[in-house]
């Protein structure tokens, strides 16, 4: 029987149920049939939704590039946000990616105009009273290894804080860092627009 989560993946956690490290996992925070493992990932220093699942068609699914799965990010960066930046993102961008350069897909960007509700983080950013910060919202279609990072770095606003807010359907609202929900195959199918066989 296949069982299928939504989780907020909490801030310095790792998106896996083990470790040699002596890092937080998954296996913290989520009590999970085994053999249940995160389809996709989230760095360690990042944190927002993560999907878990044991339909390995699911999985073959959303990390399939051809099929590319809108995800949208909350970012926090330094500094104050200009609309120069947000087109630059949105247009595509150079990156480095294992040593070689890699331009981003096109992909859609916006300011928010007032910061975003959303859960505290366990540490908290460090406030720095000269340095302003804003938060910008970006939908991707791809996901390179600390993509959101490296294209906000390269617009000039290194990144503070990432939340992975949405995929598809699929969001975090009404859940906090650690907490997890259950859903069924047919709301996990509908819900990331697949349409199943």
């Amino acid at each position: 029987m296949n069982n299928y989560y939504i989780t907020y993946k909490p801030f310095n956690v790792l998106s896996q149920f083990t470790s040699h490290e002596r890092k937080k996992t998954l296996k913290d925070f989520f009590d999970v049939p085994q053999h249940v493992y995160s389809l996709g990932r989230l760095d360690f220093d990042s944190e927002g939704l993560l999907i878990l699942s044991n339909d390995k068609s699911l999985n073959q699914h959303l990390l399939n590039p051809v099929l590319a799965h809108e995800r949208e990010y909350w970012v926090q960066v330094e500094g104050a946000v200009t609309k120069d930046a947000v087109n630059q993102l949105e247009k595509g961008i150079d990156i480095n990616i294992d040593g070689k350069i890699y331009c981003t897909r096109k992909c859609k960007a916006q300011i928010f105009e007032q910061p975003p509700v959303v859960a505290e983080r366990n540490p908290p950013i460090r406030f720095r009273k000269n340095i302003p910060e804003s938060w910008i919202k970006i939908m991707l279609t791809e996901g390179k290894n600390r993509q959101v990072r490296k294209m906000t770095a390269s617009v000039g606003f290194p990144t503070l804080r990432l939340i992975r807010y949405r995929i598809e359907k699929i969001n975090i609202d009404g859940l906090q860092p650690g907490e997890m929900k259950m859903l069924s195959q047919g709301e996990m199918y509908n819900l990331l627009n697949i349409n199943k066989k």
